[in-house]
């Protein structure tokens, strides 16, 4: 009788650890302690706006602090050059991911704009897709983020 009630501990212990951990690795991908959490919408081609996203994100963490803000910006429509591989600005979407900017693109976007081109899209390695722009917006927004468009 004691063995069996042992083995049920510690099954209950390990079920209990495991939930923590899967929990755990969940949240890590965010922030979930962030106090200032802003997603940044991208939907217009114009260099300038590109620039003027990436640094709104940048000021948000000098403002907040890298640990304090969860920054994600979000590319559609003909936003999505910003996470074109070949884009200018690479270099600050690589910096500001070290920083924990998060990158999302529009698989919509992704599918109509490589049947006009007729290949695939070629996205900065920092890009994650999902289906849909406004809907990962909406995701957000539902979460307590701040929508902004620059």
């Amino acid at each position: 009788m004691k063995i069996n009630h042992w083995k049920a501990l510690g099954r209950a212990l390990l079920i209990s650890y495991i939930s923590i951990m899967s929990t755990a690795l969940i949240a890590a991908e965010g922030k979930p302690f962030a106090q200032h959490k802003f997603v940044l919408q991208i939907s217009d081609m114009d260099p300038s706006k590109q620039t003027l996203v990436l640094n709104v994100a940048g000021n948000i963490l000098k403002a907040y602090g890298q640990d304090n803000a969860e920054v994600e910006i979000v590319a559609f429509g003909p936003g999505l050059r910003l996470l074109f591989q070949d884009n200018n600005n690479s270099s600050r979407i690589d910096v500001l991911s070290e920083n924990t900017v998060r990158f999302f693109a529009c698989e919509n976007t992704i599918a109509n704009m490589s049947r006009i081109i007729g290949e695939p899209l070629k996205l900065n390695s920092h890009a994650k897709s999902g289906s849909g722009g406004i809907v990962r917006i909406k995701e957000l927004v539902d979460q307590g983020y701040l929508l902004v468009k620059p």
